[in-house]
Order: structure tokens, then C-alpha cells, then sequence
């Protein structure tokens, strides 16, 4: 069962996206004085008092977008009405009743949905205008609060679940699955790919590039379990990064890395990977992430270049990423986006795996044995003494070694491809730790 949802609407730039930080208790949706940051959906599954509801942040209602999408964030705005069971009417107590404000007030009075007025940035006792204005809006007496300064939270909290109260029961909402985090560079088809997953126009979709801004959690249900796909800006060289905004979302795609089960590098099939790519790329790698390389609008491709030689093409130009399977996806269509989603899970699986200490040592000791690289002039020969598997997610393998200092890159790369080809887990990043004969006596001591 979905949770119950309570949607924040108001004009822009009343505080609806610092006052859905401050109810969820941190920081979801990006915060800018700029008018229009907010355009998608984003919500977050809040819980008070044993009852549960999703909160979703929604655009300004009547924002004159400058990339023209209006019409689209106001379709935005819509859903969330008509998904809500309870409206969060955001107005601003410094600026008063304006008549945007009364605009908004004739549009939700014709949705027929339960309203709580709030008056934000009462950030002191005293405020430059008086509540009681907002009384000919309709709702009764608005409750004041401040976003920025945290004030009324609790207020509002109990207002809500009084609210709640009166309605069926939902279910506690149970942990997702997987978390999905959907980066690449500007339309490659992200929001489209997302929609697909969620069976819904659950993010603005536009040509217009760096559409999206905030990271957006889009829920969905496959097989009886629940999955979170991160939607994400699209990232461009650092130095084309024009505003505030656009570094926020960039750091907001970083912590979506960080974040995910499995991450999904979205590229175009009729472009050529970029600096940008390979950025992303090296991120992923860094942060040790299952990846996908997902070729979106391969239906454009047909005649120029077949799977295997587009596969060899993205092993060359990302060999930091050498071990991500490919899958090719037709998002506007639907097309295959579904089995990369399995193909997720699958990757999920492998890097949860863990390998018994006997059976890990054999396969370390057969691949040693085999062609490993000679050292150095006047250093010794590396020799492993035990290895064992001391983490998941990713698989992490400690090899204690005589001498450390005298591992290479070229003997390290050696080992790790050899690993790969034996372990369970060959399409997710290994992280070898190489530790020295005293680490391993102390690792074996009882504490």
C-alpha cells in the first residue's frame, strides 16, 4: 500500500523546499533564492508519532520559468494534488498576501482536499505583517513557522498526523530493495528512463538541457519489492557550471553515487562518450560502485555500429570501468529497461556476496602460481601469506604480503584480473588491501 501523501504548494520562493528539509529533518531538496529551482516532484517518507506519510516538495505555482517549462512544473504541482491526502499551503509572512498567493488559494479550493495554511518566515514573535490577512484566503488561521530558523516543526507535525488520524491506516513502509542512482551527462534521457521504471511522468521530461536540478527519489514496486531510482542532474564540464544551482546539483549527483546500491551511467547511443563520461566514470570507480553503462536511444543507432563493437568502444574510452556490464535501452519506448533493472539486481547480488577464507586462499594461491609479474631489479619477489574477505558491498579482500611497500600497480592489476575471472562477483569492483606480516599476526591474535 502507498503511503499517504502531503503535498506543499505555494507561489515561489515562499520556502516550500526548506520547509520540507525541516520536516524530514534534512537536507532533500535544494535550497536558492532563485526563483524556479524546485520543478519536480521530490519527496521523502517522513514518520511522527507511528504514523507514516511521503512529504513532496512541489514547484512555484505560477513561476515564469526561464527555460519555458511552466506548463510542465504546474503539471508537476498537479499530480501531487491529486495523489494528496492532505495540502500544505505555504505562504510568506514577511511579504504578506499577494495576489499570486490569492490565485493559488481559487485553484486549491477547486481540488476539494484538506488544507493546512502556513505562514513561513515568522522567524520572530514579532512579524511585518499581520497572520490575520491570510484569514480571506479561506483556511482559517495560518500557523506560523520558520523553515530557516526551525521554529513550529512540532506544531506542524501534530497538525498533520491529527489530520492523518482520520484516515486508513498505511503500513509501515519497508526498506527498499536496491537504490538505483540514474548520472550521466545533460539529455541522455535520465527522466525519461526514470518514468519508464515508474510507469508515470514522475519527472519533467524537456530538451531543454539541465531540466532537472534536485536528486529525486522515485519509488517503485517490481516482483513485490520496493526500489528506489535516484534521478539526477545532468553534469557538465566544471567549467560551464553557470550558477549556484548547477553546483549544488552536481554535488547532489556525487552524493547520489554515494548513496546507490548500483549505479547506472547513462550515455547516448549516437554521441561519442565525453569528458564528462569519463569524469562520471572515474567517480564511480573511485567510490568502488557497481555500475551499468546503459547506451540509451540505441533505436537511433541501428546501421551504425553493432552491441559487441559499441561494448570494446566504451572498454577502451572507460577502462576504469572495465568490469560494468552494457545494456542498451530505447527509454522512450520502454525498451529494455526493465532487464537492466534485473541486470542491477544481479550486480547487487554479486557484490553482497562473501567467499569462504579456504576457498579464497586456493583461488589466490592458483592465481600466483600462474604468470605473475616478475619485481624490480634488486626487490624481492612479492609472496602472499593469507588472504581474507573482510567486507561486502564492495568485496573487500585483505592480502597479507612479506613486504607491502614492494606491491605494484602492474602486480596488483595482475592479481585483481585474476580474481575477477575466479570469484563470484566478476562484474562488480574488487578492493584489494595488501598488509604486512605483523598485521596479520595481530589480525590472528584473540582480542
Amino acid at each position: 500500500m502507498p503511503l499517504r501523501m502531503v503535498a506543499i504548494v505555494g507561489r515561489p520562493n515562499v520556502g516550500k523546499s526548506s520547509l520540507l528539509n525541516m520536516l524530514a529533518g534534512r537536507r532533500i531538496s535544494i535550497v536558492d533564492p532563485t526563483a524556479g529551482v524546485t520543478r519536480d516532484r521530490v519527496q521523502v517518507p517522513c514518520e511522527h508519532e507511528g504514523v507514516y506519510f511521503e512529504l513532496v516538495d512541489t514547484g512555484g505555482y505560477g513561476i515564469v520559468d526561464r527555460d519555458d517549462l511552466s506548463d510542465q512544473i504546474e503539471q508537476q504541482i498537479r499530480y501531487a494534488v491529486d495523489q494528496a491526502a492532505l495540502i500544505l499551503f505555504v505562504v510568506d509572512a514577511r511579504e504578506g498576501l499577494l495576489p499570486l498567493d490569492q490565485a493559488v488559494a481559487g485553484w486549491l479550493r477547486r481540488c476539494e482536499k484538506p488544507i493546512v495554511l502556513l505562514a513561513n518566515k515568522v522567524d520572530t514573535d514579532e512579524v511585518p505583517t499581520e497572520l490575520a490577512d491570510f484569514h480571506r484566503l479561506g483556511f482559517g488561521e495560518a500557523l506560523g513557522v520558520s523553515a530557516l530558523h526551525r521554529r513550529g516543526g512540532q506544531a506542524l507535525k501534530n497538525r498533520i498526523v491529527e489530520h492523518l488520524h482520520s484516515l486508513p491506516d498505511d503500513e509501515v513502509p519497508g526498506d527498499p530493495v536496491m537504490k538505483l542512482a540514474i548520472v550521466g551527462r545533460r539529455n541522455v534521457g535520465k527522466s525519461t528512463f526514470i518514468n519508464a521504471l515508474a510507469g508515470q511522468e514522475r519527472v519533467i521530461v524537456s530538451e531543454v538541457p539541465g531540466t532537472t536540478r534536485d536528486a529525486v527519489d522515485v519509488r517503485f514496486e517490481r516482483d513485490g519489492h520496493t526500489y528506489v531510482a535516484i534521478d539526477t542532474a545532468g553534469i557538465r564540464k566544471k567549467s560551464k557550471i553557470a550558477d549556484d544551482v548547477e553546483f549544488y546539483s552536481f554535488h547532489r549527483a556525487q552524493l547520489s553515487i554515494r548513496r546507490a546500491d548500483v549505479v547506472l551511467l547513462l550515455m547516448e547511443a549516437t554521441a561519442d562518450v565525453s569528458h564528462v563520461d569519463k569524469r562520471l566514470g572515474n567517480y564511480i570507480a573511485e567510490q568502488f560502485k557497481p555500475c551499468i553503462l546503459v547506451v540509451n536511444k540505441w533505436d537511433l543507432a541501428k546501421g551504425r555500429a553493432t552491441a559487441d563493437d559499441y561494448g570494446e568502444y566504451l572498454l577502451k574510452t572507460l577502462p576504469g570501468l572495465d568490469y560494468a556490464p552494457v545494456a542498451f535501452v530505447t527509454a522512450t519506448q520502454s525498451r529494455n529497461v526493465q532487464s537492466a533493472v534485473d541486470l542491477a539486481a544481479s550486480l547487487f547480488k554479486q557484490a553482497r556476496t562473501r567467499v569462504p577464507t579456504g576457498k579464497l586462499n586456493a583461488i589466490v594461491a592458483e592465481a600466483v602460481s600462474e604468470n605473475a609479474p616478475k619485481p624490480k631489479r634488486r626487490t624481492g619477489r612479492v609472496k602472499i601469506l593469507y588472504a581474507t574477505q573482510v567486507a561486502t558491498c564492495p568485496p573487500t579482500i585483505v592480502l597479507f604480503v612479506n613486504h607491502p611497500d614492494r606491491v605494484t600497480p602492474t602486480f596488483e592489476r595482475f592479481l585483481l584480473n585474476r580474481l575477477r575471472e575466479r570469484l563470484p562477483f566478476d562484474e562488480v569492483p574488487i578492493r584489494l588491501l595488501f598488509r604486512g606480516r605483523r598485521a596479520m599476526r595481530q589480525a590472528k591474535e584473540p582480542s
